[in-house]
């Protein structure tokens, strides 16, 4: 078996969630509060979002997100990535 590479996994995982937060601010700011409740509503099988859905999220806490998410999705990518590696070393098997 080959090893992942941890810097680059986790660089993917790290971006990977970056696009997504974008892609909720980018949806937030196209179809407004409605159709973000909506969105979620159904992404989230049932689960009533109206309540808690902010849109007037100022863009200093939106950036502060972005990098909090990159952290989080490298964190995860790299614990993903060790974990494989790891579980497929040879004096382990």
């Amino acid at each position: 078996m080959q090893h992942i590479n941890i810097k680059k996994f986790a660089l993917a995982w790290g971006v990977a969630g970056v696009v997504l937060y974008l892609g909720c601010i980018i949806l937030m700011a196209t179809v407004g509060h409605k159709g973000t409740v909506l969105f979620f509503n159904s992404l989230l099988h049932g689960f009533d979002t109206s309540a808690i859905i902010r849109m007037e999220v100022p863009w200093t806490e939106a950036l502060i997100g972005l990098v909090e998410i990159f952290i989080l999705g490298w964190l995860f990518g790299a614990l993903i990535a060790a974990v494989y590696n790891i579980s497929f070393n040879k004096k382990y098997q």
